[in-house]
């Protein structure tokens, strides 16, 4: 994610994220915010009861300056992309006042954060699209169905990984993600997994392995947005599943 050295410099230059990615990399960021809070919910009352003031105030400004490089890209008015930036300014707000909040509200408050983030991610690139040469180039090696749904799912916040006598096990809320397709997403650095970083699936069991986005994997999600297959262009989120489905597993 660098630039060739401009004339007279002797180091890469960082190239800066889009605005998808930036939104990307905020719903990750709120994953891992609810994540600790839920392992501290879990243990009962912290021995500092404020413990998560400072990253919820940094949540809320990290996602006003999302919502200000979405405003500077210049983006046709539409009425999706007003929504969008109206669902930011709200997440900023709920962000910042579960800081006044003890934990339990707290959690309540930017418990949809990370999905609407995503959501918000793809309304942007939805939008982008319609400026001619305002995208970054199309991927190299394209998603297949089963990557994209499962780096969506992942950056909403919805894919933990577990093992249990020696099997492992991928568990997802809305839509299906199977430990193959994880696996391949690991092995090309797409994805990762934060060892017992989740809370546990039960009352004293043990702690899970949230599945995050790499750098990499945070890319790919961005550009597969700004550049949808022809056939069939992906919604701003997968298509609702059965209640009955949610929050099943995958064994190998």
């Amino acid at each position: 994610m660098t630039t060739p050295p401009g004339d007279g410099l002797l180091f890469d230059v960082a190239r800066l994220p889009t605005p998808v990615e930036r939104l990307l990399l905020l719903a990750g960021q709120y994953v891992r915010h609810n994540d600790t809070l839920d392992r501290h919910l879990r243990e009962g009352s912290p021995a500092e009861p404020d413990v998560h003031v400072a990253s919820a105030q940094h949540l809320a400004a990290a996602t006003r300056s999302a919502i200000q490089a979405v405003i500077d890209e210049r983006l046709f008015e539409s009425h999706e992309l007003s929504d969008a930036v109206v669902r930011l300014q709200q997440v900023a707000f709920l962000s910042g006042a579960s800081s006044d909040h003890r934990l339990a509200m707290a959690r309540t408050l930017t418990a949809l954060a990370p999905e609407a983030a995503t959501d918000c991610a793809d309304t942007i690139a939805r939008e982008m699209r319609r400026r001619r040469g305002n995208t970054p180039d199309p991927p190299q090696r394209p998603l297949t169905a089963a990557q994209h749904t499962a780096l969506w799912e992942i950056a909403c916040g919805n894919v933990v990984a577990t093992s249990s006598l020696g099997r492992h096990y991928v568990h997802y809320r809305r839509e299906r993600v199977l430990i193959g397709t994880l696996r391949s997403l690991e092995a090309t650095g797409l994805a990762e997994r934060l060892p017992k970083s989740a809370p546990s699936a039960y009352i004293g069991g043990p702690l899970q392995d949230r599945v995050h986005l790499t750098s990499a994997g945070t890319t790919a999600l961005a550009a597969a947005l700004s550049h949808p297959p022809a056939a069939k262009a992906l919604g701003a989120a997968p298509a609702p599943v059965p209640a009955a489905a949610k929050a099943s597993a995958r064994k190998i």
